[in-house]
């Protein structure tokens, strides 16, 4: 059995920020999976699904993001899991948007929610570094994160969650390659190798061509030319 937790902050006003792109990757795959309804459970919403042969829980923390490791400890706790069942979705302002990256353990580096869930359970678990972009300026980055995608945004991240969905199974086998695979194909899909390059424009008759090499003898020339 794994725990995969999205994080985010409760409530509608923050559903659409970018802190909250945890979240969306969960209930995107609920959605695709046919997982249970969610439910209130350890101060978060929980719903249970399987992909491929595996049993995968799905819990979204409603604590709000900083105190987050209170519900992942909780549900742990329960189902006897250990940090090495758990996976952590998050948003990353170190990766430029609609990038992802799979890693296991490390540092929090100054992610709230991350910080939480190592008070509570170590940094031992795997995390989906989810891209959102930076600000440009640390002094930026809370109302950055705590505001919505803007609109220009939306394709990409629409594409972005759709290939999450579509490589979830593979994560859950353990194959972060594969999934990295399916989400690519979502974000950047190759080039089809049927297309036709363009057809270069008809040259016009006026078109000045290299001249054609003149065989005629020298006589021959002469007598042309008073034609």
């Amino acid at each position: 059995m794994q725990l995969w937790v999205g994080l985010g902050n409760p409530g509608a006003k923050y559903a659409k920020n970018r802190h909250n792109i945890g979240w969306m990757a969960l209930e995107q795959i609920a959605a695709d999976h046919g997982f249970a309804p969610w439910r209130s459970k350890f101060q978060g919403a929980l719903s249970e699904g399987k992909l491929g042969d595996d049993k995968v829980l799905l819990l979204r923390p409603e604590t709000f993001m900083n105190l987050s490791g209170q519900s992942v400890g909780e549900a742990m706790r329960f189902y006897k899991l250990s940090p090495a069942d758990v996976t952590v979705w998050h948003d990353e302002i170190d990766l430029a948007p609609a990038k992802l990256r799979v890693k296991t353990g490390g540092g929090h580096a100054g992610h709230n929610g991350l910080r939480s869930i190592h008070q509570h359970i170590g940094p031992d678990y795997a995390r989906v570094r989810l891209g959102v972009g930076h600000p440009g300026h640390k002094d930026r980055v809370p109302s950055y994160v705590l505001s919505d995608f803007a609109k220009a945004d939306q394709v990409w991240l629409d594409d972005l969650l759709r290939g999450l969905s579509d490589g979830a199974a593979h994560l859950a086998q353990g194959d972060s390659g594969k999934f990295l695979n399916a989400v690519a194909l979502r974000v950047a899909p190759p080039r089809s190798s049927n297309t036709k390059p363009k057809a270069e424009p008809a040259k016009s008759q006026d078109t000045p061509t290299e001249a054609k090499s003149d065989d005629r003898s020298a006589l021959q020339k002469l007598v042309d030319k008073f034609r």
